[in-house]
Formats: C-alpha cells, structure tokens, sequence
C-alpha cells in the first residue's frame, strides 16, 4: 500500500509540474491558461488604459516542485533555460520552487521589471482557468502602474514608509482601523457607496466623503488614498476586464475545452456582487482593515465612470486621489 502511494504521488507531482525530455516544463493547463491571460491583454489593448500594452508582462508561475519564469528581460543566473515556448511568445526559465504554493503578488523579483507571482488555479483563491485567467491581468495593472516613470519617486513622497525600506509599510501601516469614529464613519460611506454604484446615482457620494478628511491626520488619509488608488481600482480593472471580455472577447478553441472553463459574464457578475457591492455591504473596517480599500476603491471606480468619462487618462498622471478625478 505504501507503495502504491509513494507511486501516485509521484505521478501527481509529474502531472501537475510537467516534464519533457526528463527536464522541467509548464504543465499544458498552465499553458494554455498563460497563453489566453496574454491573449486577452493583447486584445484590451488601449480599450481600458493608456499604454496597457507597454506595461512589462514578466511572470513567474510556482508549481508544487518548480518555478517557471516567463517574459522576462532580465533573468537572473539561478533560473536555467528551457528555450522558447511558441505558445507564450517567450523564452521560459525555471528554478527549484522558493515560493508559497498560493502566492499572489506583484514585485520586482530576479532584477527589474515587477513580476507577477502567482501560483496556478487550483492552489489560488481563483480556482478556476477563467477566474485565474482574470487575476493575472488584475497583477498585469499593477504592472502598469509600477512601470511609470515616476511612480517610486511619486510613492517616496507621500512620506509614509518610516525606516522600513523593504516596502512591508504598504500592508503594515498603523492606520487606525479600530477608532471607533473612523469605523463608523467608513461604515455608512460603505453603504452609500454601495447604494451608488447600484442604482448608478453618484448623488454626493463624493461630497460625504470629504468628511474623512477631518477624521484622519494628513499622513493616514495619504495611506488611505495611495490604498485606494493602488488597490482599489485594481479590483475596478478586474472587474472592467471580465465584463468588456464577456461582451467583446472570444476565447479560444484550447481556452473554450478546459474543464473548468467558466464565462468571462459569470465572473464579471461574480466580482460586481460579491467582491465589490458585497464587500461594501458588509463592509468592517476592523475586520476586513486594509483589504476593505480594495472593494472601496472599486466602487469609487465605477462612480467616477459616470461622473467623468476621461478620469483614466488622468489617473497615472496625477497619483493617488480618486476624488480629484470627481470633476
């Protein structure tokens, strides 16, 4: 029995890291799913943001034994080559796996330019191609964003990393989630934010909330409005990019066969209700504390759709404060 055990585990592990010719290689799953996230960013191009098709698109995929190293300018020596995959349009490296299965984030990593690190579906909170498919390209606008040219220099002077140099401040800032006048302050903005975005009326959303302002010190409205800005309409780009996806983008026929392929209007209805109005719903900013931005940032996203068609073009060239694109 032992045996039998140790041999389908080794299978598994063959399944799911690949191998051609006794070296590493990209599961086809994985394949196949790189393959229509770069696809589906090529077909967005200059549909939803400026200059999305100059954003690096470096990724690093861990699977359970390996990482694979895809699109990258500047590989450093520890990733071996594997030559060029015809699929991805790229040369693929790999390296033993350094990484959490379920990671996902943007970073520089092995030099410049960031890179997406992402762990596949299964292992994700994504689950399925479809969903997975969607995240990276959520990590793709990040991308974009760390790509201008000023954006470190622009990021150092909202003064807010301290001595901590290695950029942990972004999650780990003391903003004050748990004062009781800032909660219940976002508690009813979070309400009006969702009642805005669902009936399509901005109202004076905007207006009420200015009165942040006078709750939060100028160095805790900076972190809020960096994380709304950063985050938040990431979320926003999710969601923008499943829903012109389900109305303007055909998958293909190798996309269109995996077995847990799901409608790009499935997700975009998913992230809208769940991920955007349900969070705002029940919006707890001592529970949720800095992953409630990204659904508040979303919502102000969708808002300034209505209220100013053109706030795209302004937002990486004046950073950081969504209410000043209102106008």
């Amino acid at each position: 029995m032992k045996k039998t055990i140790f041999v389908l585990a080794g299978l598994f592990l063959w399944l799911n890291t690949g191998f051609t010719n006794g070296v590493p290689a990209i599961p086809e799953l994985d394949r196949v799913r790189l393959a229509e996230a770069f696809r589906l960013a090529d077909a967005l191009n200059g549909k939803l943001w400026r200059d999305w098709d100059k954003a690096p698109f470096a990724v690093l995929l861990i699977t359970p034994e390996y990482e694979f190293l895809i699109r990258h300018p500047q590989p450093s020596a520890d990733f071996l080559p594997l030559g060029n995959d015809n699929l991805l349009g790229s040369e693929v490296r790999y390296r033993v796996r350094t990484q959490p299965l379920h990671f996902l984030a943007t970073f520089p990593i092995a030099g410049l330019p960031p890179t997406i690190v992402i762990g596949q579906a299964e292992n994700t909170s994504s689950k399925t191609s479809t969903r997975w498919v969607v995240t990276l390209l959520h990590e793709h606008f990040h991308q974009l964003q760390m790509s201008q040219p000023s954006y470190f220099k622009d990021v150092d002077s909202l003064d807010l990393s301290g001595s901590d140099e290695t950029g942990m401040w972004m999650l780990n800032y003391a903003f004050p989630y748990e004062s009781p006048p800032v909660k219940q302050a976002f508690h009813s903005l979070a309400a009006l934010l969702h009642d805005a975005v669902l009936t399509r009326d901005p109202g004076k959303y905007f207006q009420e909330r200015a009165k942040l302002k006078s709750l939060l010190n100028e160095k805790d409205y900076r972190y809020l409005s960096f994380q709304l800005w950063q985050e938040g309409i990431s979320r926003y780009t999710e969601y923008k990019v499943a829903d012109w996806a389900a109305k303007e983008y055909k998958p293909s026929p190798a996309f269109l066969s995996l077995k847990d392929y799901e409608a790009f209007k499935s997700v975009a209805e998913d992230i809208l209700a769940e991920r955007i109005l349900g969070d705002l719903k029940d919006f707890d900013l001592a529970r949720d504390r800095r992953e409630g931005f990204y659904a508040y940032g979303a919502g102000e996203g969708l808002l300034l759709d209505q209220l100013n068609a053109a706030w795209r073009d302004e937002y990486l060239k004046e950073k950081f404060f969504l209410e000043n694109y209102a106008d």
